[in-house]
C-alpha cells in the first residue's frame, strides 16, 4: 500500500521488450536514502510495480502487456520524468490516503490555469470511474495524493499547490496528456455496499453519512 506522497521523480532510462511486456530501467536516489531491497514494491506514476534488480543510482521493474495498454507506462517516452513512492511502512504516518497502486484508468488533461501560487488543472474521467470521484473526496493522479475541488459527470479538477507543483511530475502536464487515476479505495466498497441492496443497515448507513459518503 502506499499514501500518494511522492518521494522523489526518477527518470524513465531504458526500455528492453520481454515478449508483450517489457522491463523498464528507472534512475533515480531512493536507495541512497535506504538500502533498496529485491522483490519490494514501488509505485512508479501510481503503477505498483515490483524491483527486479538494482544498484545505487537505479532500479529496474517489469511491467505486463496488462499494465503496458492500461496505463501510461506504455507509451512514456524515454527521459520521462515518472513520480516514484516505496511501499509505506506498517505504523508509518498515513500523509496522504489509501493507495493501492492498482490503475483504475486513464484521465486527460482539459485545462490548466494558474490561480494565485497553485495551478488548477482539470481531467476527462471516464463515466464508469466518475462515480467514485466526490467533491472534496480523495484521488490518485499519476500516484499523488490529491484533493478533488470540483467534479461534474465527466470532469474533476484539482490544485496544484507549490509544493506538490515541484516535487511531482505534474506540473508539467499539457493540456491532451494523459494520466494515470486511481479512486478511492474507500469510495469502491462504499459503492458495492449500497449496490448489493445494503441501506436498509440503518447502523451502516448512519455511520457512512457522519463519514461524509452519503
Amino acid at each position: 500500500m502506499f499514501t500518494g506522497l511522492i518521494e522523489e521523480k526518477g527518470i524513465l532510462r531504458r526500455r528492453a521488450e520481454r515478449g508483450p511486456g517489457a522491463r523498464l530501467s528507472i534512475t533515480c536516489k531512493l536507495g541512497e536514502r535506504e538500502p533498496l531491497v529485491l522483490g519490494e514494491s514501488i509505485a512508479v506514476d501510481g503503477c505498483c510495480l515490483t524491483v527486479t534488480s538494482f544498484d545505487t543510482t537505479s532500479f529496474e521493474v517489469d511491467a505486463s502487456a496488462e499494465t503496458l495498454s492500461r496505463t501510461t507506462l506504455g507509451p512514456l517516452a524515454m527521459g520521462s520524468l515518472v513520480n516514484l513512492e516505496r511501499a509505506t511502512k506498517l505504523g508509518a504516518r498515513m500523509g496522504g490516503h489509501i493507495v493501492s497502486g492498482h490503475v483504475d484508468g486513464v484521465g486527460t488533461v482539459t485545462s490548466r490555469r494558474s490561480v494565485g501560487d497553485a495551478l488548477e488543472v482539470t481531467f476527462e474521467i471516464a463515466g464508469s470511474l466518475a462515480r467514485f470521484v466526490a467533491e472534496k473526496g480523495s484521488i490518485a493522479v499519476n500516484g499523488v495524493s490529491l484533493t478533488v475541488n470540483r467534479v461534474d459527470p465527466s470532469h474533476f479538477a484539482v490544485a496544484l499547490i507549490p509544493v506538490t507543483r515541484g516535487a511531482t511530475n505534474l506540473d508539467g502536464l499539457t493540456v491532451g496528456q494523459t494520466v494515470n487515476l486511481e479512486v478511492d479505495l474507500l469510495a469502491r466498497y462504499v459503492a458495492r455496499f449500497l449496490e448489493t441492496g445494503q441501506r436498509s443497515d440503518a447502523a451502516w448507513m448512519d455511520r457512512l453519512g457522519r463519514a461524509g459518503y452519503l
